[in-house]
């Protein structure tokens, strides 16, 4: 059995000046994973295999951004380069091997959810392929982003955030960052904020509430997505951290990469994930790592708003649940 131990962030001064719109997190050494959730009650599903077992990583400080990146921010990068993201291609039989003709059309994913009660053992009753679906139109040609410019940009591709990143200066963080991050210096707590999924019944994240997938009540006060910075910041100042939307990382997805890391021994320095993807229920796709959780996290059927848990995204494919946030080194690193 692995147990979390204290963080040791590092004290050293915040670099000045910090860049605008980003936190300063001082890194340092951290017990990264996830145990079973305390509270089997109150937080339904166990952690997932993935997210074990705990294991010491020490990582560098940096500068995140403090919210994933917006509707209007995406825009200006589109307008700065003429960008076009992969949901706006249309793709080729080669690209995505198996895809049915009718799927061979510029568009991406999106949730749509069933008009009645479903068993949960076949998502594609509330993931749809919609041509015309993209950053523009995230839940197809009708949706719009117009005066949702402080929205989290959703429908962007692994290779599109990854776009956006180096056009900024910046680029995505690793999952030992995000994770470091997220824990704002809290060490073994099932979320973000602390021990509790509602302290003192105040709502701290945008998840699902209502009966998954057919209804969504909105009782935190956002049915479907919400703007960026709507629910309190962690302890570094980080936005949205767990639900909205989730978050891509540069690490390549792999179930079983943290039981690599503690047969190597030691704390793991900056680790930047394995060399290549290997997910054994979908071993011919490339996927990276997703964290944070989404709008779509309850109990009934998806827990990882959990703080340490792990998500997974195919790298050619965006949803209207998945953005992404930045980070940039300390100078001189």
């Amino acid at each position: 059995m692995f147990h979390f131990e204290p963080t040791l962030a590092n004290t050293a001064e915040a670099p000045a000046p910090v860049p605008e719109g980003m936190a300063w997190i001082p890194g340092g050494e951290f017990s990264m994973g996830a145990n079973d959730p305390p509270d089997r009650n109150e937080v339904g599903m166990q952690a997932t295999d993935d997210a074990r077992p705990i294991h010491r990583v020490y990582v560098d400080g940096f500068f995140m951004d403090k919210t994933d990146i917006t509707n209007a921010q995406f825009a200006a990068f589109v307008k700065a380069t003429r960008y076009v993201t992969v949901a706006e291609r249309t793709p080729r039989a080669n690209d995505v091997p198996g895809a049915p003709p009718e799927n061979l059309v510029a568009g991406s994913v999106v949730f749509t959810p069933p008009h009645h009660a479903v068993p949960l053992n076949n998502q594609f009753q509330w993931w749809s392929y919609v041509h015309g679906a993209n950053w523009r139109h995230p839940g197809g040609p009708n949706s719009s982003i117009h005066g949702k410019e402080n929205y989290p940009v959703v429908q962007v591709a692994y290779e599109d955030a990854v776009a956006y990143a180096n056009w900024a200066g910046k680029r995505l963080p690793t999952e030992a960052e995000w994770e470091f991050a997220a824990r704002g210096g809290l060490a073994g707590k099932p979320f973000v904020w602390g021990d509790s999924f509602r302290p003192n019944g105040k709502w701290m994240a945008n998840t699902h509430q209502g009966h998954f997938p057919d209804q969504d009540t909105g009782e935190d006060g956002h049915a479907g997505v919400a703007p960026v910075a709507e629910y309190p910041p962690n302890p570094y100042g980080l936005y949205d951290m767990a639900g909205n939307v989730w978050q891509w990382t540069s690490d390549w997805y792999r179930s079983n990469y943290y039981q690599e890391l503690v047969a190597m021994g030691g704390v793991a320095r900056n680790p930047q994930g394995p060399a290549s993807p290997l997910d054994p229920s979908e071993p011919d796709q490339p996927e990276k790592v997703l964290r944070g959780g989404s709008f779509l996290c309850t109990d009934q059927y998806c827990t990882r708003y959990i703080v340490g848990t792990r998500g997974k995204g195919e790298v050619r494919t965006g949803t209207n649940h998945v953005g992404f946030r930045c980070v940039e080194p300390a100078p001189g690193k």
